[in-house]
């Protein structure tokens, strides 16, 4: 497109949407334009940002009849690059973030893209709910965004993931028409369930600009617990412990490895040793329930007694109050921020069957380590559900780009791994640019070719987030 095109494209869009909402300076669009990692820089002739669902969809539609790509972001908090534009024009929602409606007797929250997280958790705890999609970044990630990820966190052993979190949605297609799908159903079996094909889509079948949010029960009453154990087998005996005798109740239940937690206490203002000794592994499980028809606290310390008896718990610490709990959480939730603090760091967001995590790093360890001497190996997540964050910090004193230039030939190891025992090389973070080409390298042939069949169908231009989670099918030689 002409200079002279894209300017009169976008005085078209500042004539609906206002010019002071067209950004094109540098300075004003950098905010938008840098991700979190660092690995991209986003480049864009303008940032827009409308507020409405109309205004959304008439940008979308402008934007396909002169033939614009269009990537939309939500707070640009995304972990694999999938709301980096390079040279298409950048949508933000993050002035679409009203909360439209709050109903306690249907438990459902309907909300704008744009809303933040823990707006959304404020609005809910407003009225005695509970949304509990839980992630490290719910200060300045917007719903949206958790959406178009398919968003897991620290609760989904209990809640599941953003996916199963959701019963309507409203998404401007990539035409500029819009669907709405906002019904507050919890049954509605009229034909094909279009929900789930944008949930987790990162933007490239539709944009999402509103969705119908389950909300649960607030808890009446939390028992949170730091606790060593012995190794990743040991913490699998004691999830099995904890789900039989806690069932529901049992919420979270996190697995760190002693360098991330050591790293925490080290980098992290305010943190606090949870034990006088150091062990090689810890385990951080809640349990929750909206009831105080039984004791969560003599719950736990039962369970942790008879698991300490079993080997199972070398040592534990139960918080005696909000404050206390909020300390041990730190030591799970400052562990990425605390990681920047030991040079580069190469990130794997994988999953197994829960019950094949102690297998996973058993191969998966040695295996990284035999790579490179000195490497730090900092595997931490979601055991409950399979999850591992598999990251690994630079040996102290390598140059960190030659570290990083290594991210390639650590996938292969790692990712190798994953795919050997059935698991997945993208859990919770999405595809995006950064595992564009391992999903290539690993997906399933005919499922590759639905997923562009799906794609074609939904967006036949290809203008909606170009490049993210399927590289361009090769060109048929004639």
């Amino acid at each position: 497109m002409s200079d002279a095109s894209l300017a009169a494209l976008l005085a078209t869009i500042a004539a609906r949407i206002g010019a002071v909402h067209v950004l094109t300076e540098p300075a004003d669009m950098a905010p938008y334009l840098h991700e979190e990692r660092g690995l991209y820089a986003g480049k864009a002739p303008a940032v827009l940002r409308p507020g409405s669902t109309e205004e959304v969809a008439f940008i979308v539609k402008t934007c396909a009849e002169a033939g614009v790509p269009i990537v939309p972001q939500g707070g640009n908090t995304g972990l694999v690059g999938g709301q980096m534009p390079f040279g298409e024009v950048l949508l933000s929602l993050a002035r679409l973030d009203r909360i439209r409606n709050v109903d306690p007797v249907d438990m459902t929250m309907t909300v704008e893209a744009g809303c933040i997280l823990d707006k959304v958790h404020e609005a809910a705890e407003a009225v005695g709910c509970l949304f509990p999609l839980h992630i490290a970044s719910q200060g300045s990630c917007r719903i949206g965004g958790n959406l178009a990820s398919n968003a897991g966190g620290t609760a989904v052993l209990r809640y599941g993931n953003a996916r199963e979190l959701v019963l309507g949605l409203e998404v401007v297609l990539a035409d500029g028409r819009v669907w709405n799908g906002m019904k507050r159903l919890r049954k509605n079996n009229a034909g094909y369930d279009l929900k789930p094909l944008f949930l987790g889509s990162e933007g490239t079948l539709g944009i999402i600009t509103g969705a119908v949010l389950k909300l649960f029960p607030q808890p009446a009453q939390r028992s949170t617990a730091f606790l060593a154990v012995p190794d990743p087998a040991s913490a699998l005996s004691l999830l099995k412990r904890l789900r039989g005798e806690a069932g529901d109740a049992l919420t979270t239940f996190e697995l760190m490895a002693s360098f991330g937690v050591e790293t925490v206490l080290n980098h992290m203002p305010g943190t606090v040793r949870p034990f006088r000794d150091a062990y090689d592994w810890y385990v951080l499980a809640e349990l929750s329930a909206p009831t105080r028809a039984f004791d969560l606290s003599a719950l736990m310390e039962e369970s942790l007694g008879a698991a300490m008896e079993a080997g199972e718990v070398l040592d534990a610490v139960i918080a005696a109050s909000e404050a206390q709990a909020g300390a041990l959480w730190r030591l799970r939730e400052d562990m990425s921020e605390a990681q920047k603090f030991e040079g580069g760091s190469i990130k794997h967001d994988v999953s197994v069957a829960v019950s094949r995590v102690p297998e996973f790093l058993e191969r998966a360890l040695p295996a990284v380590e035999a790579a490179l001497p000195g490497l730090r190996p900092c595997p931490f997540g979601h055991v409950g559900d399979g999850n591992i964050h598999f990251n690994l910090s630079q040996p102290v004193g390598m140059d960190k780009a030659a570290f990083l230039a290594m991210w390639e030939a650590f996938n292969r190891i790692v990712h190798d791994i994953v795919a050997d025992m059935d698991g997945s090389i993208a859990a919770e973070h999405g595809i995006g640019i950064l595992k564009r080409d391992e999903l290539v390298h690993y997906a399933d042939a005919l499922g590759l070719e639905l997923m562009h069949r799906l794609k074609a169908a939904f967006d036949p231009a290809g203008l909606l987030n170009p490049g993210k989670v399927l590289a361009p099918l090769p060109v048929k030689e004639v």
